[in-house]
């Protein structure tokens, strides 16, 4: 055991680094986590205080008949307002008072239909650089109803 000292070292470095990091989680890790699985119990509460921001589907119904009318039986019909306009929960409660601004078109267009080899093949896609020649995606087709 005299030549043990090293070994020792090595046992004291350990101890020393194990005690370190469970200083450090105790000062990282919130309270609570662990209590249900990998979840934090206080982002239930964290979610809760947040201000409603999406009206729903419903919402923009209610108001925009033409809207309705024009993707009955589109290719868009299923697709939420707010999908591409944004939240709209403060244009629903107060309209004259919060009007919201047209999205971008082709940036938004190319977020779905632009080609990728891991989207099905029955959904549309296109390379816009070669699909339009830099014209905006209005230019050809409506969003609400996409066909030419």
């Amino acid at each position: 055991m005299r030549d043990a000292g090293h070994l020792v070292r090595l046992v004291a470095v350990l101890v020393v680094g194990l005690a370190l990091f469970f200083v450090v989680r105790g000062m990282v890790v919130p309270a609570g986590f662990g209590k249900y699985g990998h979840y934090r119990p206080g982002a239930l509460d964290d979610n809760r205080a947040r201000l409603v921001a999406y009206a729903g589907q419903s919402d923009c119904e209610a108001c925009h008949d033409e809207v309705v009318a024009a993707r009955k039986g589109s290719r868009h019909q299923k697709i939420s307002c707010e999908a591409c306009h944004g939240p709209l929960a403060r244009h629903a409660d107060k309209p004259s008072e919060f009007k919201p601004q047209l999205p971008v078109v082709t940036p938004l267009c190319q977020r779905c239909h632009e080609a990728d080899a891991a989207k099905p093949k029955s959904f549309p896609q296109v390379v816009t650089k070669e699909h339009s020649g830099g014209e905006a995606c209005n230019t050809c087709h409506k969003p609400h109803s996409p066909k030419v």
